[in-house]
């Protein structure tokens, strides 16, 4: 980790005449200021980091870099605080955590994986394969970031904020992180939450409707994923040309750049291609082949959309060097992340509970269509959609839960600030009329009464939160976990 930096080269060519002082740290975040550290303070989308100064000094910031506004006045700060203004500052955080943190993804070979749907399962693939390949490899994303030989520390954001971004990867290198695997969401394009970032391959999984909320349109969601492939510079790029913006993603490359399509439709032109040979309890056989040859995967993942999650780690792992038959060994050993089609119960009297993220209507209905491959008794659902978010998406989910479950019981996923009943009620304008739907606003009654009420050989699939460790209600983060409460109305059904 670093052990500090003069202003005058951390802002070199940024600032003229920096005042003589070396930072300990550097943060945007008042709470994370220590002593000696530099404080960062930005325009915000609703506030200045100014805001924040009071709390920074109180906690020992020596130095305050500032991003002047109309109307703004230079703040004022005790004897000793060294203070001065940064035109465009927010814009030059990535550059400046870069040389703060001495370039850490220059010392360690970075993977940004984009997309819908896909990213999470695709890098966790990825960071095992590489770990069972002998590679020291690390992983960044919803799950958390660290070395998978020392465990993933949970984290809040899928791609933190840009100076964190920095941070953490440095703190990788330093434990001795060979490659790390990285989602970058399209949010974090869009804030510059990965600016100044080096990649050395990125990768692209698709695009369904999602965060419509934030973006407003699919061409504005789409514009934010392509910032990956056209504001970095990259060694390859692994694209899924089964769908058309990918197809244009990869009409984008300079011709420089090593661009490995990979596609699970053979009529479409790809370098790689995978073709789903059986599905079953045990997993998925999935055929691959390009122009050299073929190999064959026997993975324990569910899901006919993990033929396309596993077809994009390996071709990451093919232009990082990998030959396909190692590639294919390596992620066969791999498991899914938690809270993907995560398995619970169907022992003696239980039903079957699935866990998983599905939260667009794409991904659940993909989700629900693998569940009746492997399913021969009835489906229960339970879902919910979240507040603040994109309304448009409420009935198209229920549309697909209608079309896919036999029984739903609609319940809380993260209110936030909205009204419950409200969600509730745009979710429910998306069943049929013969839908059997019920609804339960308390989450953990949802999931007991559909697990007390399925019988062995159904499946209860609890969508939307995966792995979450919290139910978001206001500003509070409650803790609550699908997978426990799950696991309790196993043990009362055993």
């Amino acid at each position: 980790m670093s052990t500090g930096m003069p202003l005058s080269a951390l802002f070199d060519g940024l600032v003229a005449d920096v005042p003589d002082c070396r930072v300990s740290d550097m943060t945007s975040d008042s709470r994370q200021v220590v002593p000696g550290g530099l404080f960062i303070a930005c325009r915000g989308v609703h506030q200045h980091g100014l805001e924040y100064l009071p709390e920074a000094l109180a906690a020992g910031a020596v130095a305050v870099a500032w991003e002047p506004e109309p109307g703004l006045a230079a703040p004022e700060a005790p004897k000793g605080v060294v203070v001065f203004p940064v035109d465009m500052l927010g814009e030059q955080l990535g550059m400046i955590a870069d040389r703060f943190f001495a370039m850490p993804s220059s010392a360690i070979s970075v993977t940004g994986i984009t997309g819908t749907n896909g990213k999470t399962t695709t890098a966790w693939l990825l960071a095992q394969a590489m770990q069972h390949l002998s590679v020291n490899a690390a992983y960044m994303g919803t799950l958390g970031f660290g070395l998978m030989s020392a465990g993933v520390v949970p984290a809040a954001l899928t791609t933190p904020g840009v100076i964190s971004v920095h941070r953490r990867l440095r703190g990788m290198a330093d434990a001795g992180a060979q490659f790390v695997a990285m989602e970058v969401s399209s949010h974090g394009l869009d804030q510059g939450r990965v600016d100044g970032m080096r990649f050395s391959t990125v990768a692209f999984t698709n695009l369904t409707r999602e965060h419509l909320d934030y973006h407003a349109t699919m061409a504005a969601y789409a514009e934010a994923k392509q910032r990956l492939f056209t504001d970095f510079k990259f060694k390859s790029a692994v694209i899924n040309v089964a769908n058309d913006f990918g197809r244009e993603l990869a009409d984008l490359l300079h011709k420089d750049v090593h661009l490995l399509t990979v596609s699970t439709d053979s009529a479409i032109p790809a370098s790689l291609h995978a073709e789903l040979l059986a599905i079953g309890a045990d997993g998925l056989h999935v055929r691959f082949f390009d122009k050299h040859g073929e190999a064959e995967l026997h993975s324990s993942l569910w899901g006919r959309f993990n033929v396309e999650n596993l077809l994009v780690a390996a071709g990451i792992l093919m232009v990082s060097g990998v030959t396909l038959n190692d590639a294919i060994s390596a992620l066969a050993k791999c498991d899914a992340p938690a809270g993907r089609m995560e398995l619970l119960g169907g022992e003696a009297s239980q039903p079957l509970v699935i866990i998983d993220f599905a939260h667009t209507p794409d991904a659940l209905d993909k989700a629900l269509t693998t569940v009746r491959d492997h399913c021969t008794g009835t489906i229960w659902c339970v879902f919910g959609c979240g507040g603040d978010r994109d309304q448009g998406k409420r009935s198209e989910m229920a549309e697909v839960v209608s079309r896919c479950a036999d029984f739903a019981i609609v319940t809380d996923d993260n209110p936030r600030h909205e009204n419950p009943e409200k969600i509730v009620a745009d979710i429910l304008q998306g069943f049929s009329s013969d839908a059997r739907a019920e609804v339960v606003h308390d989450r953990a009654a949802a999931i007991g009464k559909a697990v007390a009420s399925a019988a062995h050989g159904d499946v209860v699939f609890i969508a939307g939160k995966g792995a979450e460790s919290y139910q978001l209600q206001g500003d509070l983060a409650h803790p609550f976990s699908d997978r426990d409460v799950a696991s309790r109305a196993l043990e009362e059904a055993a």
